[in-house]
């Protein structure tokens, strides 16, 4: 099993925890249950399956159970707060825990790197202008951005992005990027995503102004079912890969764009609103 630092989704921390008590040993979800003192005897199995939250009670028993001690029971408490947050500013702070507790103790928790990558627009952005500018200066690139950017923020997110491995940085001072795309696994890049999103949603408004041959906005407003809503979801997703693909196949760059797929509710559900009020 892997180290508890390595994990970002305290439930499939302990799923896994069960997995391997149950290979060498005759262990139940009512023993795990028993043991981090709940009477229910599939309580363990209902948190694990996401149908019931860990109290702050609940997760001192079941650090307990498991036997978790110094900065593995608070990486394990900061955990639980990420999985459990009722909002995104929660959601974050409990984040930044872990992140925090894995840096003293030496140890990388996955999607850090990608979780800091996500937390300002100006990395993603540099991470493509860069390698277009070869032999630049921070002060020059800083000046190619329409919003305004300085040479010390465009120095530092060339500085993390070569720390990271994300761009490599030659002998002649020019860069290139190492892997083609940016990936991560679900639960922190998703909250990282949403901060970047709103970001870039604040930078897309300033566009508008900008002539019509360089840019493009369009919209629609329209009524759908939740069965409707998902399939535009998909076309919406294949629709992006598409672009993703067409744009691996540039070998001319010249430019970095933004492409901003918004699909959000005007309204609440007019089938929710009605069952509210039967």
């Amino acid at each position: 099993m892997k180290p508890i630092i390595e994990y970002s989704n305290f439930r499939q921390y302990l799923l896994d925890y069960y997995e391997e008590r149950k290979r060498i040993s005759a262990f139940s979800w009512r023993e795990f249950s028993k043991v981090a003192g709940f009477t229910s005897s599939s309580y363990m199995k209902v948190v694990c399956d996401g149908k019931s939250k860990l109290s702050k009670i609940g997760v001192e028993r079941v650090a307990t159970a498991i036997g978790l001690a110094g900065f593995e029971l608070d990486y394990f408490r900061a955990m639980v707060k990420f999985g459990q947050a009722a909002n995104e500013e929660t959601k974050k702070a409990a984040y930044r825990d872990m992140l925090a507790i894995a840096k003293v103790h030496k140890v990388r928790v996955l999607e850090g790197d990608l979780f800091a990558y996500y937390d300002t627009w100006r990395n993603p952005m540099m991470r493509e202008l860069a390698p277009l500018m070869p032999g630049a200066t921070p002060g020059e690139m800083a000046k190619m951005c329409y919003t305004e950017t300085s040479a010390q923020e465009v120095r530092d997110s060339l500085d993390f992005l070569t720390k990271t491995g994300l761009l490599k940085k030659g002998k002649d001072g020019s860069y290139a990027q190492s892997e083609t795309s940016v990936r991560g696994t679900p639960d922190a890049t998703r909250l990282a995503m949403r901060g970047m999103h709103r970001q870039m949603a604040q930078l897309a408004a300033p566009a508008l102004e900008l002539p019509t041959n360089e840019r493009n906005f369009s919209g629609v407003t329209i009524g759908v079912s939740r069965s409707t809503y998902d399939r535009i979801v998909n076309l919406l997703d294949e629709f992006r890969s598409k672009v993703i693909a067409v744009a691996a196949e540039d070998k001319n760059i010249e430019q970095v764009y933004r492409l901003n797929l918004q699909l959000f509710p005007l309204t609440k559900s007019i089938k929710e609103n009605n069952n509210e009020k039967a």
